[in-house]
């Protein structure tokens, strides 16, 4: 996992190439589509990720036989939701942060890419384990 001090680094870079993404291609598309640029992005950045990644359900000190699927899991220290909706509902946000906190990972970023600015359509969530 990353250190404190470096997921605030990490964070810049993937919110980056968000704005990236979005500067080429606007909003109005498919979430899948979205993913598919955002990963070739990553790439062209260096950046490590899992796409479409299962992290187990964590349920005290157990390991249960259920999973949950994230967006992106980059450099095994941000989760990534993506979304192309109108607007973030709190079931979005609940989504992530409930991924955040029945896994080890302490950062959640949920994006929304149907959105006139992207600098509005993202959501910075943290897990105060």
């Amino acid at each position: 996992m990353v250190s404190t001090v470096n997921i605030n680094d990490l964070s810049r870079k993937v919110v980056d190439c968000v704005f990236e993404v979005h500067t080429n291609t606007g909003p109005g598309l498919l979430e899948s589509v979205y993913e598919e640029c955002l990963a070739k992005e990553f790439d062209m950045q260096g950046l490590q990720y899992l796409r479409q990644h299962d992290i187990p359900v964590k349920y005290k000190n157990y390991y249960l036989d259920k999973s949950f699927r994230v967006d992106f899991l980059v450099e095994d220290g941000i989760i990534l939701e993506l979304k192309s909706v109108d607007s973030i509902l709190p079931l979005h946000t609940a989504q992530l942060l409930t991924y955040l906190k029945l896994s080890d990972y302490r950062l959640g970023l949920l994006i929304n890419f149907n959105v006139p600015l992207i600098k509005n359509g993202i959501k910075r969530i943290v897990n105060n384990l």
